[in-house]
């Protein structure tokens, strides 16, 4: 299986087991006298069963992502730090920017009047420059992802 298919499998998985545990609570109690429409039992067992399905799955993904290069050598468990790291500098930058927008609260000659310390079209460019990094850097990881195989 390649990675790629690992990481979609992962995601289902993730799914399941959030519709499972509504299903195991939802029939946990019924009204006296009545059935729950499934056995909680059962959707527990199913529950136990997934889950470790997935464990099993994360370790085969971080075993992948350590192993599997991208073009330019670095290892996709790299390429994920680097990634998040650019999108924390990206959250980062589009505070700034966001927090130079402050209303105007001047009802006179007198009131405060608030100037940005910052350039925000220096910003800006900043801003684009790693959300285009960013874009970068998932489409090497997802070409690695499609190439590797899982062992």
């Amino acid at each position: 299986m390649k990675l790629a298919e690992a990481l979609i499998l992962r995601s289902d998985l993730n799914k399941k087991l959030v519709s499972l545990k509504e299903r195991l609570t939802r029939f946990a109690v019924v009204q006296e006298g009545d059935q729950p429409h499934e056995d909680p039992q059962e959707v527990f067992a199913e529950a136990c069963g997934a889950a470790k399905t997935l464990r099993d799955l994360v370790i085969q993904i971080e075993t992948g992502n350590q192993t599997a290069k991208l073009s330019d050598g670095r290892t996709v468990s790299q390429a994920l730090a680097e990634r998040d790291h650019l999108i924390q500098l990206h959250a980062f930058v589009n505070a700034a920017i966001e927090g130079t927008k402050k209303e105007p609260d001047r009802y006179g000659m007198k009131e405060i009047k608030w100037v940005a310390t910052i350039s925000v079209k220096d910003y800006q460019k900043k801003l684009d420059d790693y959300a285009k990094a960013i874009r970068d850097i998932n489409v090497k990881i997802q070409e690695a992802n499609w190439q590797h195989e899982l062992s």
